[in-house]
């Protein structure tokens, strides 16, 4: 896919959460975008995937110019299959209608094909036999592994993954990130912000390292960690792989 963002801008009262932001991107499959906690990473995603509209700026998909009003903005939504730090799942509702709701309300598919679609997805993603339990009767990994499933189902234009292990323990973090590495090897366009940085280096074919509501560096994956250019990204690098 490509990318264009052409001097985004969101403001949050006196605060600039992204500040004039423009960048082309050239053909990529995976874009990590990296960087510190307040830094811009989250509010960057959400107006690349259709949840917030920027104060100002333009942003353009495969050539597409996205609008900014609610109805432009719901169509694009409707396209991108996101997934959350926290699952975001309906809690009255189990693993298979948290799989199935969207399929039926949103994209107008029969019941019957839409339980067939979101069966066929558990059965992937190793969800089988919990495809009857609410949320709280399953682990962190497993509502994540759902949350995945309800965003492939409906066949997305590309994946958007905002911190999507960050409420994980180590075991179930493995679990999600594999997932995501394999969606990743059968071509899935993906755009993901996230705090690993060696699943990072390994799954992206671009990265983007957002600090202070700007861009502070862009380039390929393994020139961004193998040589930054920027006094930011080296200090920021440092720190999160000290330990």
């Amino acid at each position: 896919m490509q990318l264009r963002l052409e001097g985004i801008t969101k403001r949050f009262g006196s605060q600039t959460a992204l500040d004039d932001i423009s960048l082309e991107l050239p053909e990529f499959k995976a874009l990590a975008v990296i960087g510190p906690s307040g830094g811009g990473k989250t509010t960057l995603l959400r107006v690349i995937g259709g949840l917030m509209a920027p104060d100002e700026g333009e942003l353009e998909i495969d050539g597409e110019r996205i609008g900014f009003d609610e109805e432009s903005l719901l169509a694009h939504r409707r396209r991108i299959g996101t997934v959350f730090q926290a699952y975001n799942l309906f809690p009255h509702l189990s693993a298979l209608e948290n799989i199935t709701l969207p399929l039926e309300k949103v994209h107008n598919i029969p019941r019957p094909e839409a339980t067939d679609q979101a069966q066929a997805l558990l059965e992937r993603f190793q969800l089988a036999p919990h495809g009857r339990k609410k949320p709280a009767q399953l682990s962190g990994g497993q509502q994540q592994r759902v949350a995945i499933a309800r965003a492939m189902a409906i066949r997305p234009r590309f994946l958007l993954l905002d911190e999507p292990t960050s409420a994980l323990d180590p075991e179930m973090t493995a679990e999600v990130l594999d997932i995501i590495m394999e969606l990743r090897s059968e071509g899935r366009d993906i755009i993901m912000a996230t705090h690993h940085m060696g699943f990072a280096r390994s799954v992206a074919d671009r990265t983007l390292f957002v600090c202070d509501g700007v861009v502070a560096e862009e380039g390929p994956a393994v020139e961004l960690f193998g040589n930054p250019r920027s006094g930011k990204l080296r200090n920021f690098l440092a720190k999160i792989l000290k330990y």
